[in-house]
């Protein structure tokens, strides 16, 4: 559990617009913001109240933009809930010295947990065999087709950072070869790196993404790496949907080109391509990667910590980049 000093406006006062809220935020923020530092969304402050703004709080969904960034002059610091901040124009914030924050460590494990479920739930067909059997298809004496092992399959991951790691000790316990793709090697794990993501697709049975979003990852994952993975190989993605070329995973599955996906997360959320819709080969979750009562807690205590400890010192707790 995070510990900080109680919540409230610091020492001196807090005036009505010294935080603002960008975007729908979770009711369990929205609370304190407001009770604590009369946080209002920017919609609703004047040009006057807007320009005496220091702190934007904002969610890995909606981000702090440029046109956002041109009505609050007096900016310091975005605080960010969620750990992708991709949606954030933070290459434009830094350019104007605005610092910015995300709430990373406290929802690894359970990103890790979903993206090892959703895994299993993908090979082994389990949601696809539920709508078998509420169908009445089981009753009536058909049989739900063979589906695929997981222990002992060759696992690739992109992106071996926090998320990606836990992913890859846990499935370490079904018997896998990991292997994996970043930036760069790391020099303390002992897995397979391949210097790029078409390779590591070759070389696995089970593609799963965990890299961070923006531009430097966009569309990552298109046809050549689908390609690559194979009609006996899987797409799992927990990262972000910008990620993959969505039109050219639906063409890959419709040929047959991989052999099913995983997905919890899309291109343009909470729409959801109408192809993927029907197919007992496709596992779609809403984004729930982090969707635990425990993480959304966690999530939120370091959000208000890192406000107050932005308006108490000009530091945050969980600084990106």
């Amino acid at each position: 559990m995070l510990t900080h000093r109680p919540y409230g406006p610091p020492v001196g006062g807090v005036s009505g617009s010294t935080v603002v809220m960008v975007g729908t935020l979770r009711a369990e923020l929205v609370g304190p913001l407001e009770e604590e530092y009369d946080a209002r969304e920017l919609s609703q402050l004047t040009p006057e109240e807007a320009a005496t703004v220091r702190v934007a709080v904002t969610s890995g969904v909606w981000g702090v933009r440029a046109e956002h960034l041109d009505r609050l002059p007096a900016l310091e610091a975005i605080v960010n809930f969620g750990v992708g901040y991709d949606a954030t124009d933070v290459a434009e914030a830094g350019r104007r010295g605005i610092v910015v924050s995300n709430t990373p460590d406290v929802l690894t494990d359970c990103v890790a947990d979903a993206a090892v479920g959703l895994l299993i739930d993908t090979l082994r067909g389990l949601s696809a065999a539920d709508r078998f059997v509420r169908r009445g298809d089981w009753a009536a004496g058909g049989t739900p087709p063979l589906a695929r092992r997981v222990s002992g399959t060759r696992i690739g991951i992109v992106g071996l950072g926090r998320i990606g790691l836990a992913i890859a000790t846990r499935l370490e316990g079904f018997g896998t070869t990991i292997s994996y793709h970043n930036r760069s090697p790391r020099a303390d794990v002992s897995y397979s790196y391949a210097p790029d993501v078409v390779t590591l697709a070759e070389g696995c049975d089970v593609l799963v993404l965990a890299a961070a979003g923006g531009d430097g990852s966009h569309h990552l994952v298109d046809g050549k790496v689908l390609d690559a993975i194979g009609p006996d190989g899987f797409l799992v993605n927990i990262a972000r949907g910008s990620v993959v070329d969505e039109d050219a995973l639906v063409a890959a599955l419709e040929s047959g080109a991989i052999a099913g996906a995983g997905l919890d997360v899309f291109a343009a959320e909470p729409v959801v391509p109408a192809a993927l819709l029907e197919r007992d080969d496709v596992v779609l979750t809403p984004h729930v990667g982090s969707a635990t009562v425990e993480t959304r807690r966690a999530m939120t205590e370091l959000t208000l910590a890192n406000v107050a400890a932005y308006l108490d010192s000009g530091k945050l707790l969980t600084p990106v980049g």
